[in-house]
């Protein structure tokens, strides 16, 4: 027999609501009823139960704001963007739902903010970037935690990453010089790359190479990550050693020694744009023992001249820090029994090129610049240390880091200058 009973609230005479524990089906109103549940009533599903929820419609949000778990949220953001911060704590089956009122999402997007808790499988903030979107968010469990269960407009995902446009430096260490050729540039590479919120970019700053008579080229640099197009710059090349030794290829060729010696070969490997140039030719005419300057990352190195060493090659200017500094500079060609003076270094840290009673220079730490060649007595001289500068979106900067990177602001941007190899996470 079926009874309905026709009130307007059934509860006990303490005022709570009635169990009926022998019943396994509830029948609540007819076909087409509207069933209307108050704000601030709570339906518990005791982990069985389906096909029953209610979401609680809030007014028009304008403004940032931390949503609570069974409401909907309609949002405009017809004046600009803001943050929809999510629970820190929920619980599984939690639902909130989120709808673009104004058509503006494209323009003035949506964060939703991960307050601890997983969005999609992971830590990072999500985007509605959708105009007209709409999305029910339900969380699920501990491991994917909020996950998108529907949505509405909203293209190929319902929750897009975060992601933002990162400035790339990369410059390897420079080639020692040798007795007697210029040591080579480290090769210099710029990127403007789309990097994904949660990814970790790894950076390496090459060491520049050792400088006399047993010289070494210098080490690559690079940055790598999820994502990313991997940036590697070669270590510049060492200057030739002895009569008519060449110079070694590599980011910027090293300079050849006295008696012929060939330069070594730029950008090596090839890359598009060029990362450096060629270093010079060693002189004729052993009784001078002229060298080659470094090839720099702008310029090829000089030949050996008459009375003196070829002149490293110049290097190249970036303002990706906020003023215009020049790096990668080769290293001078030295020389013995010339009359001339020493050979310049090339602009961007080139160490200067020695002669007989005066040494050769450096190249400049965290420049990525060539060793100057040595002379008889003087030896050759090392490269400088390579750099890698990173300019982030001052908005979307982390300061998740490891390493001792420098952290400066120019404008709207963050510049992180690793002199040493570290990490930073988007």
């Amino acid at each position: 027999m079926t009874s309905i009973i026709k009130v307007d609230t059934i509860q006990d005479q303490d005022g709570n609501n009635i169990i009926n524990e022998n019943a396994n089906t509830i029948t609540i109103g007819a076909s087409g009823d509207t069933i209307t549940i108050p704000v601030g009533a709570t339906l518990v599903n005791s982990g069985t139960a389906t096909g029953f929820a209610s979401i609680a419609w809030q007014a028009v949000q304008t403004t940032g704001f931390t949503a609570v778990a069974g409401r909907g949220y309609p949002c405009n953001t017809t004046a600009s963007a803001f943050t929809v911060t999510l629970p820190a704590s929920a619980s599984v089956g939690d639902q909130i739902q989120i709808v673009d009122y104004a058509g503006t999402f494209a323009s003035n997007k949506i964060t939703l903010g991960a307050n601890g808790l997983n969005i999609e499988g992971a830590t990072g903030n999500k985007f509605l970037t959708t105009a007209r979107e709409g999305v029910t968010c339900t969380y699920v469990d501990a491991t994917q935690g909020w996950v998108a269960t529907s949505g509405v407009n909203s293209g190929t995902q319902a929750l897009d990453p975060i992601t933002y446009s990162v400035d790339f430096l990369v410059v390897a260490g420079g080639g020692g010089g040798a007795d007697y050729g210029g040591g080579g540039a480290g090769g210099y590479r710029t990127s403007t790359q789309t990097v994904l919120a949660g990814v970790a970019i790894t950076v390496t700053v090459g060491d520049g190479g050792s400088g006399g008579g047993t010289p070494t080229s210098g080490s690559n640099s690079s940055i790598s990550g999820s994502g990313l197009t991997t940036i590697t710059s070669a270590g510049g090349g060492k200057g030739g050693v002895g009569d008519g030794g060449a110079g070694t290829s590599g980011g910027s060729g090293g300079g050849g020694s006295y008696g012929s010696g060939g330069g070594g070969s730029g950008n090596t490997p090839s890359t598009s744009p060029s990362q450096g140039n060629n270093g010079g030719v060693g002189g004729v005419g052993a009784s001078l023992y002229i060298s080659g300057g470094g090839g720099g990352s702008g310029a090829v190195g000089q030949a050996g001249q008459a009375q003196i060493g070829g002149a490293g090659g110049n290097g190249t200017a970036s303002s990706i820090t906020g003023s215009s500094v020049t790096r990668a500079g080769g290293g001078g060609g030295g020389h013995y029994a010339g009359s001339g003076g020493n050979s310049a270094g090339g602009s961007g840290g080139g160490g200067q090129g020695g002669k007989t009673g005066s040494g050769a220079g450096a190249g400049t730490v965290n420049t990525g610049s060539g060793g100057g060649g040595g002379g008889t007595g003087p030896n050759g001289a090392a490269g400088g240390k390579g750099v890698v500068i990173l300019s982030i979106p001052t908005a979307n900067y982390s300061g998740t880091i490891t390493g001792t990177p420098t952290e400066a602001t120019s404008g709207a941007n963050k510049i992180l200058t690793f002199t040493g190899s570290g990490s930073y996470t988007a």
